[in-house]
């Protein structure tokens, strides 16, 4: 899988892409991850990409055409199943979507900056518009990243379990069970005695249950998804 992120800022994105999972993903040859800095589309001096919004009002808009030079560059390189604008007013992330994107070819983000972005340009290229909740962050660049990081982790040969992404929390509709280590005590507190009684039926039939507990009591709006409250 190839996904190209765009940013005016890219030099927020290099550390988390160099790291943990998605730096393994990379390493491995299963993700290309590049990040394209919109500036370098820009004309003049000042490689400027935004400016005052028609009609007044406080904020800068990121213009139409640098960011219409960048994609249709891109674009005539490959073909992308989906062109992503992360912004507040999109669809919010969940897993499911996550897992359908995963199973794409090529992915194009475009990670918005300042106000916002220039509404012709989500009209001209945009497939998706995607959230990571409902609240406004300084840019996209970390939603991008979320998004790689969500859909990265899915890709066959990523993680050293590759069973290990099937039960994350949100791939039924339930939270993860609790979990634990060693030690078995730990002032006063013990790990529950069918997680260390060795009987593999008990302790899955425990995991249910306490994931639908979990579910319950702190995301009842899951259960409700699929009828089962």
């Amino acid at each position: 899988m190839r996904i190209d992120i765009v940013s005016c800022v890219p030099a927020l994105l290099e550390s988390p892409l160099s790291h943990s999972i998605l730096k393994r993903a990379q390493d491995k040859g299963l993700l290309e991850v590049h990040v394209h800095d919109l500036r370098d589309y820009a004309e003049g001096k000042q490689r400027q990409v935004d400016d005052y919004p028609f009609g007044g009002g406080a904020g800068m808009v990121l213009k139409v055409e640098p960011v219409a030079r960048c994609i249709r560059a891109l674009e005539q390189e490959r073909e992308y199943d989906e062109v992503i604008y992360l912004t507040p007013d999109g669809k919010t992330l969940d897993q499911s979507m996550a897992n359908s994107l995963s199973m794409k070819k090529n992915l194009l983000l475009l990670a918005g900056h300042y106000k916002g972005l220039d509404q012709r340009a989500r009209d001209l290229f945009v497939t998706q518009e995607i959230s990571i909740g409902d609240f406004v962050l300084s840019g996209g660049e970390l939603p991008a990243l979320v998004l790689t990081d969500a859909i990265g982790r899915l890709l066959p040969g990523v993680l050293s379990d590759e069973s290990s992404a099937l039960f994350d929390s949100f791939q039924d509709n339930l939270l993860d069970p609790p979990i634990y280590t060693r030690p078995a005590e730990f002032e006063g507190h013990e790990v529950p005695e069918v997680l260390r009684s060795g009987n593999g039926s008990k302790i899955e039939a425990w995991r249910e249950q306490a994931a639908l507990d979990k579910t319950r009591k702190r995301r009842p709006d899951l259960l409700q998804r699929d009828g089962n409250v």
